[in-house]
């Protein structure tokens, strides 16, 4: 098949790096898209240079949030009238899923969501809105657990054309070659922190500098590779310097991909509020406080492995003991990884060489005299 790949976000880059590669493997003409959503070098351009996976097209967006939400789906329409595709991949919950979609769909290409199922139930998440959105845009759905999996048929997804495959990060993990450190030798605390919804806060940003001068002073050293919208919040606040010279704290610039998983690995917890250190820390084995009160990745706080505390400083900061005592670590460390084992990849090309699977992909017209559509109850009055 002609294959279109839309990336727009570092997590995007390092997931959907290997779903390419293994598309390419099994033959398929694959294009790849930068959507531009992370114009910033440090969280985009330098990725692709540290995978070693270049995009064959990049598209240039504007700074207004509203006018670059009007470019990418503008953009996404140029690109399929010029360029017809038997199918697009997006993952996840971007703004680049939905638009990119949403375009694609217009000229009658189907869809295949990578990481799809995620459900955070926030009604004030621009990620969930988009997670919600990607059932009706999708043909077919590549759910990264049974979990996922049910949320989709519980929205009406018909199960044929759903597979559980695992999520490609794990792919991206195990191909990077970082292992993991035995817990007892793992030291201090890896820290991100990016979201609007907590650096954009005066008030959760204040908790964000408490929490982290003090993981300084009770368990050191924590690397703090400070993402560019945070380092603007914090030095708009006059905070930086503070977080600076704060003892036991080291604030870095974002790290390249292998490198970051090498701080993550020799760590004995990560604290932060990002979704792919959840699924990473599962994989290496170690802990993880989550600094938002819901996620969309629950399999981590159903084996207690992740705990949710919201940015709230003194909540972090009990979790982060209570998972970092010996047993407890001992007893994360030992779980399987629930969100993949490294084939994702392979699982999504096996699925898309299946004719019957494949024959989803493209959008039809019903025949007529197919009969009336299968409709839950109560959907109709």
């Amino acid at each position: 098949m002609k294959i279109t790949v839309a990336l727009g976000t570092r997590p995007e880059i390092v997931k959907l790096a290997p779903v390419v590669a293994a598309l390419r493997a099994a033959g398929h003409d694959v294009r790849t898209i930068a959507t531009g959503q992370h114009a910033d070098p440090r969280l985009a351009g330098q990725f692709f240079a540290d995978l070693g996976f270049f995009p064959d097209a990049a598209w240039q967006l504007p700074d207004d949030e509203g006018a670059r939400v009007g470019a990418l789906l503008s953009a996404g329409f140029a690109e399929f009238a010029a360029r017809r595709a038997d199918a697009v991949v997006v993952l996840g919950d971007t703004y680049t899923a939905p638009l990119v979609a949403m375009a694609a769909r217009r000229f009658g290409i189907g869809v295949i969501h990578v990481e799809a199922g995620l459900r955070s139930a926030n009604e004030k998440s621009m990620e969930e809105i988009h997670r919600r959105m990607m059932p009706a845009l999708a043909t077919v759905h590549f759910a990264p657990t049974t979990l996922a999996a049910e949320c989709l048929r519980q929205e009406g997804v018909a199960p044929e054309r759903i597979r559980v495959v695992g999520n490609p990060v794990i792919d991206a993990v195990v191909a990077s070659g970082v292992s993991r450190v035995p817990w007892q030798q793992r030291s201090g605390v890896l820290l991100t922190a990016h979201r609007a919804g907590n650096v954009d806060d005066p008030r959760r940003l204040a908790e964000l500098v408490a929490l982290v001068r003090a993981l300084g002073r009770r368990s050191p050293p924590v690397v703090f590779p400070v993402h560019p919208r945070t380092r603007s919040r914090l030095v708009a606040a006059g905070r930086f310097d503070e977080l600076a010279h704060a003892d036991g704290v080291r604030l870095v610039e974002p790290l390249p991909y292998r490198e970051l998983l090498q701080t993550l690995a020799a760590s004995r917890i990560v604290v932060t509020d990002s979704g792919g250190l959840q699924e990473e820390a599962a994989w290496l084995g170690v802990p993880v406080v989550v600094l938002r009160t819901t996620t969309p990745r629950w399999e981590g706080v159903r084996n207690g492995s992740a705990v949710l505390t919201g940015m709230d400083a003194a909540r972090a900061l009990d979790a982060a003991a209570r998972l970092t005592d010996p047993a407890e670590a001992a007893r994360i460390d030992a779980l399987p990884c629930p969100y993949g084992d490294g084939r994702t990849g392979p699982r999504i090309a096996a699925a898309l060489a299946d004719p019957e699977f494949a024959g989803l992909i493209r959008p039809r017209e019903p025949a007529l005299g197919d009969g009336e559509p299968a409709f839950r109850a109560g959907e109709l009055t």
